[in-house]
């Protein structure tokens, strides 16, 4: 809860009682009369759907201005943020498609669009069926798991090496680079964070080397021999090409377990809703809706203004940093009516969950698809679930949303 017997509310996105309920503090910081500004993070945090939506609509709003600088001011930077000394983390983690702007970022996203399109996406129907069928087998036989590492977690790895053609054996690994690797993005950071992130962007970038040179060998029908031609088309470099797959493999892991895992939670604290999503399996694709309105997976991105403008009906200089604080803003009562109440069947539900403007989520179709088969394949399997434990602990930070773990008891149809 935000402390505001002062007058002024304590904004402590690290702190555990955030991570276990931060609404009550996004509804204080919608109550102020304007934007509140974060010091430890020099950022305007904006809570309200309204201004969250038009800055991220806003193309003069940029997620990265270090194209608009100079050399020195792009190397001050990094050491302001603690970005500098990590080699490989500043080519292929730094530079992304999702940190570039314009042409860049016009010409990568053109590139991957086909791949994430929905027929496109539709085609790993079967294969993403196959992989949890294997998984809830090797789990029927046990009354209680935890779902976020005995399940949740096992998920979207596969998934995301089966699009980019990762063999079988090496995707249980891309868990493990991809969590060292997010967890430098979050508030707080450390040397060692800094230290662990580096070390998983080398030892992947050494990994996808030699899988590009086997696929340079002998093309294959996935996404990494795609983007190769690309390449050798003259369409992407190298650097362009393992920061892309990086990106994927990224944004498409933590993000979905945590999904998940705190729709999971969520059908069981409502049991009601979720009765009713059993009862009438087509209100799945507005409950999936709802589970991503009702807790965000991704709260948190920013906005950089590149000219003077107005936010919240307040003036701002070029260079000021915007938080948008989509968890927020998917509770805003000015959007969505008792947006407190979880509702599978709500609708209308444009909730801002998958970002907007140019650097709308490419992977949501994936993980819509992922969450589709799992749910019904679990609904399908299980005749019941309940809670172990009633107060899962959430992940601490900012930028994440998600149970560290979510310990629940289950029978079998």
């Amino acid at each position: 809860m935000p402390d505001s017997t002062d007058g002024a509310i304590v904004f402590e996105p690290l702190s555990d009682a955030f991570a276990q309920d931060p609404y009550p503090t996004y509804a204080a910081l919608r109550a102020l009369d304007g934007p509140y500004f974060y010091e430890d993070a020099d950022t305007w945090m904006l809570t309200r759907f309204a201004d969250v939506e038009a800055v991220a609509m806003d193309s003069t709003m940029l997620r990265s201005v270090s194209h608009l600088m100079n050399e020195q001011e792009r190397i001050d930077l990094k050491r302001k943020m603690n970005w500098h000394d990590m080699p490989h983390h500043e080519r292929f983690v730094q530079f992304s498609m999702l940190d570039s702007e314009g042409d860049v970022h016009s010409r990568l996203r053109k590139i991957v669009f086909r791949t994430f399109t929905p027929a496109s996406i539709n085609q790993h129907r079967p294969a993403i069926q196959a992989i949890v069928d294997r998984l809830l087998d090797d789990l029927m036989d046990r009354p209680e798991i935890d779902f976020v590492e005995d399940f949740a977690s096992r998920v979207p790895g596969h998934v995301i090496g089966q699009v980019l053609g990762v063999p079988e054996a090496d995707r249980p690994q891309l868990r493990v680079w991809s969590e060292d690797i997010v967890q430098f993005w979050n508030i707080g950071r450390t040397e060692d964070d800094k230290r662990l992130a580096e070390s998983a962007t080398t030892e992947f970038y050494h990994y996808l080397q030699s899988l590009l040179a086997e696929r340079q060998k002998k093309p294959q029908d996935d996404l990494l021999t795609r983007l190769l031609a690309e390449k050798n088309a003259g369409n992407m470099n190298e650097d362009e090409l393992i920061s892309t797959t990086m990106l994927i493999l990224k944004a498409g892991h933590g993000s979905t377990i945590d999904v998940l895992c705190s729709g999971m939670h969520t059908l069981l604290k409502f049991p009601d809703e979720h009765r009713r999503l059993r009862e009438t399996p087509s209100l799945l694709k507005t409950g999936i809706q709802e589970m991503f309105r009702f807790e965000s997976p991704l709260p948190y991105f920013h906005r950089f203004a590149t000219q003077d403008t107005v936010v919240a009906g307040r003036r701002f200089k070029s260079g000021t940093r915007f938080g948008l604080l989509y968890g927020a803003a998917n509770r805003d009562p000015a959007r969505f009516e008792e947006p407190d109440r979880f509702d599978v069947g709500r609708s209308p539900n444009r909730h801002i969950a998958f970002g907007g403007g140019t650097h709308f989520c490419l992977g949501n179709h994936l993980a819509r698809l992922d969450m589709d088969v799992i749910f019904t394949s679990l609904h399908h399997r299980f005749r019941s679930f309940g809670l172990v434990d009633e107060t899962p602990k959430y992940k601490n930070g900012l930028s994440v949303r998600g149970p560290e773990s979510l310990r629940i008891a289950w029978s079998s149809a």
